[in-house]
């Protein structure tokens, strides 16, 4: 296959932390002499692009704010997009938060009639928020998550994500999300895939998530490489229901694949 792109997933793939995990520099290079396309591509919301740019330049990665991605970034141009100026309660990090701000969206309390409900990570979240975003939801407000990804690796462990607060939300309301905006929904595939201008079957995403990143890749009919460096192991990646095209030990085995 001929790729003319390639997307990254960050945190598990590229760094842990602020440092680039083994292999990742060489298989970034091994890209970029292949003369490919690429996007940083992050299922973290609390932090926008050029928030990006600064952490993977402190891991040693030359890269730029328009080459990042994150589930913030769909999350708020879908929000602006669909309900446009729209009164919303935010459950979220001060980053997160920002960035809806900067997309025209009103940021109000659970009393103030909200017409959206949008759920992401929250390291302060409360047993008040809880009851909070269940309040709007029973008012009628839409519901939106960020990202589905439960759990997240950290350079001091895995820490819980933005699923498990919104799976919180989601049980207390008794309603499900009327769409999660990260991978791997439809509405983070056209993002993507719009911002590298190719078809999909001319991009490789590599990712150490199955249910995100491979997922992603599968359903939009790109390549996909599973990175052992993250989240999965071999009993977890032997009863996926989702099959990688390529399994690599680290970012660094990306040159066999993109050289073929």
């Amino acid at each position: 296959m001929d790729y003319r792109g390639v997307v990254f997933d960050v945190d598990g793939t590229v760094v842990r932390g602020d440092e680039a995990i083994p292999g990742a520099l060489d298989g970034l290079a091994a890209v970029d002499a292949a003369g490919l396309d690429r996007l940083f591509v992050s299922n973290n919301p609390t932090k926008a692009p050029v928030a990006y740019e600064a952490r993977l330049r402190r891991a040693g990665i030359e890269a730029t704010a328009d080459e990042v991605v994150t589930s913030g970034t769909t999350t708020t141009a879908y929000l602006a997009d669909r309900h446009p100026g729209a009164r919303t309660f935010a459950i979220g990090e001060a980053g997160f938060r920002d960035q809806l701000r900067d997309a025209g969206l009103e940021l109000v309390g659970p009393g103030d009639d909200p017409a959206v409900v949008v759920v992401a990570i929250d390291r302060e979240f409360h047993y008040d928020d809880l009851s909070d975003a269940n309040r709007a939801l029973r008012g009628g407000a839409a519901f939106y998550g960020t990202d589905p990804d439960v759990i997240i690796p950290t350079a001091d462990g895995d820490i819980p994500g933005s699923g498990a607060i919104i799976n919180a939300v989601a049980g207390v309301a008794e309603r499900d999300p009327d769409a999660i905006l990260g991978k791997p929904s439809r509405v983070a595939q056209e993002y993507v895939l719009d911002r590298l201008d190719l078809p999909p079957e001319e991009v490789l995403i590599v990712g150490d998530r199955l249910d995100t990143d491979i997922a992603f890749g599968l359903d939009a009919g790109m390549g996909t490489a599973l990175v052992r460096t993250g989240v999965t192991d071999d009993a977890t990646l032997a009863a996926s229901e989702y099959e990688p095209d390529h399994v690599l030990d680290d970012l660094g085995d990306i040159g066999r694949i993109v050289s073929e």
